[in-house]
C-alpha cells in the first residue's frame, strides 16, 4: 500500500541544501554534546566528591568506555539501518513501509537490550579480566558495569527512537528530550555521591535513570504523534521485511562501529597496563575529545538521511550534491570544535581531576588524537553517503582492515618495542588514515549515484 504522506517540516528533496544540512547537524551535534556533558559529569562527580579514592574511581568509569561504547556502537549502527529505510520509505511516500519500519526498530531495541543486559552480567567480570583492569580499579568497573547493563533495554529504546525522528529531519525533539534528562542525570549524581556518599554506583545509577526518562518521553511522542510516524503500543513486533531491510543496511554498519569499538579495547588494555594515572587522563581526554567528534559525526549522520530520502525520490544530483556540502560544512565545524577544545582543554581537564600529572597526560592525548579527526571526517561523511544508498557492507570490511587491523597489529608490535601513552595514541591518525584513503579509492571506483540510479533499497 502506498499513499502520499505529508513530508516532515524539513524538506529534503526539494529546495537549497546547505542551510537545511546545518539545521539538522546542529541539533544532532548538540544533542551529543550534550550527551557526553551529562556524561563527563558521572567522571567529574566521582573525581571531586567521591568518598573513595578520586583518581580510582575516575579510572574505574574510563575502564569501562569501550565495553560501554563496543554495545552502544553496534547497536547504535543498527539504528541507522532504521533510519535509512524510514528515510527511503518517505523519500517514496510508502506509508507502509514507515509504519512497519518503525515499530521493528522499536522492538528490536527492547529486545536486543534485554538480550545485552543478560548477557552483559554473566561475562561482566571476565571482560574487565580480560582488559587487564588493575586490582585497584577492578571491584569499582565492575559494579558500575553491572548497573549499567541493567538499563541496557531503556538506553538502546531511546537511541532507535531517536533515529526514527532523524530520519524524518526532525532532530531538536531528541535535543529537547536529552536536556530534561541530562540535568535530571547531573542533580541524580550530585544527590547519590554527595548526599548519600555513594562512588561509582551513584552515578551508574543516575545513568540509568536518566535514560529510562528520556526513553519514555520520546516513546509518549510517538504514541501520540499525528504526523507521519506513528506508533501503536498493540502493533510492536517484528515485521519480517522490515527486519531484512534494516539489517540489511543497519548489521553492517553495527559492525563498522563495533570494529572501531573492538580496536578501541584493545587500545584501553594496553592504556590499562600503564597504569592508573594514564587510564584516569586517557578517560578524561576522552570525554574532551567527543565533544569535537561529535559536530564531526552529525554531518555523516546529515548525509545519510538526506541521501536516503533523495535515493528514494530517485533525485541523484541532490545526493551527489549532499556529499559535496557535508564535506565542506564538516571540515569548518570539526576545525572550530578543535580548536576551541584545544583553547580550553586544561582548564577543562581540572575539572576531572586535580592531578597536574594526571592533566597533561590528558592534554597530550588531545593533541595527538585531533591529528586524526581530519581523516576521520572524511572518513564518516563518505561512509554516511554510501550509506544513504543503502551500501553497508563495504564501509564496514574497510573499517576492519583500516581500523581494526592496523591498530590491532600497532599495539601488538610497536607497543611492545616502545611502551609510552605516546606510542598507542599514534595508532589513531595512522589508522583512521588508512581507512580514509580506502573508503576514498572504493567511493572513486564504485559510483553509487551511477550504479543505483534506478534501484531503491
Amino acid at each position: 500500500m502506498k499513499k502520499k504522506i505529508e513530508q516532515n517540516e524539513m524538506d529534503m528533496l526539494q529546495g537549497s541544501i546547505w542551510n537545511k544540512l546545518l539545521r539538522y547537524a546542529l541539533p544532532v551535534a548538540a544533542t551529543g554534546i550534550l550527551e557526553q556533558l551529562f556524561n563527563a559529569s558521572d567522571v567529574a562527580v566521582v573525581g571531586k566528591f567521591s568518598a573513595a579514592n578520586a583518581t580510582t574511581a575516575v579510572a574505574a568509569v574510563g575502564a569501562n568506555s569501550p565495553i560501554i561504547g563496543l554495545i552502544l556502537n553496534f547497536f547504535i549502527g543498527i539504528s541507522l539501518g532504521a533510519n535509512v529505510v524510514i528515510a527511503n520509505a518517505v523519500g517514496r511516500s510508502d506509508k507502509e513501509t514507515v509504519h512497519q519500519a518503525v515499530h521493528t526498530a522499536i522492538t528490536m531495541a527492547l529486545m536486543g537490550g534485554l538480550f545485552v543486559t543478560l548477557l552483559g552480567e554473566m561475562l561482566a567480570g571476565t571482560i574487565l579480566n580480560v582488559l587487564q583492569v588493575p586490582e585497584d580499579v577492578f571491584s569499582y568497573a565492575l559494579l558500575y558495569l553491572r548497573i549499567y547493563l541493567l538499563g541496557m533495554p531503556v538506553i538502546l529504546l531511546y537511541n532507535f527512537e531517536a533515529a526514527i525522528f532523524r530520519s524524518l529531519g526532525e532532530t531538536k525533539v531528541p535535543l529537547q528530550v536529552l536536556t530534561f534528562s541530562g540535568i535530571l542525570n547531573v542533580l541524580l549524581n550530585l544527590f547519590f555521591v554527595i548526599v548519600l556518599k555513594m562512588t561509582v554506583n551513584g552515578v551508574a545509577i543516575a545513568t540509568v535513570i536518566s535514560n529510562l526518562a528520556s526513553a519514555i518521553i520520546l516513546l509518549g511522542k510517538l504514541v501520540k504523534s499525528d504526523k507521519i510516524v506513528h506508533v501503536e503500543i498493540h502493533d510492536l513486533r517484528i515485521h519480517k521485511s522490515s527486519l531484512t531491510r534494516i539489517l540489511k543496511i543497519g548489521f553492517p554498519s553495527g559492525t563498522q562501529s563495533a570494529v572501531f569499538a573492538i580496536a578501541n579495547l584493545v587500545i584501553q588494555s594496553a592504556i590499562n597496563s600503564l597504569g592508573t594515572n594514564v587510564i584516569a587522563a586517557s578517560s578524561a581526554a576522552l570525554n574532551l575529545e567527543l565533544f569535537a567528534y561529535y559536530v564531526l559525526n552529525s554531518f555523516s549522520q546529515a548525509c545519510t538521511t538526506f541521501v536516503g530520502q533523495n535515493y528514494g525520490a530517485g533525485k541523484i544530483d541532490r545526493c551527489k550534491k549532499t556529499l559535496r556540502l557535508c564535506l565542506l560544512e564538516d571540515a569548518i565545524a570539526s576545525v572550530t570544535a578543535i580548536l576551541l577544545v584545544l583553547v580550553s582543554g586544561k582548564f577543562l581537564l581540572s575539572f576531572f581531576s586535580n592531578d597536574t600529572e594526571v592533566i597533561e597526560i590528558a592534554y597530550t592525548r588531545l593533541l595527538i588524537v585531533f591529528t586524526a579527526y581530519i581523516s576521520s571526517m572524511l572518513y564518516e561523511v563518505m561512509s554516511g553517503y554510501l550509506r544513504g544508498f543503502g551500501i553497508s557492507l563495504i564501509p564496514a570490511i574497510i573499517t576492519m582492515v583500516g581500523v581494526c587491523l592496523v591498530r590491532i597489529v600497532w599495539i601488538h608490535t610497536v607497543f611492545p618495542i616502545h611502551r609510552t601513552f605516546q606510542t598507542i595514541l599514534l595508532a589513531y591518525p595512522i589508522s583512521l588514515t588508512t581507512t580514509a584513503i580506502l573508503i576514498f579509492i572504493v567511493l572513486i571506483i564504485y559510483r553509487p549515484s551511477r550504479r543505483y540510479a534506478d534501484k531503491k533499497i
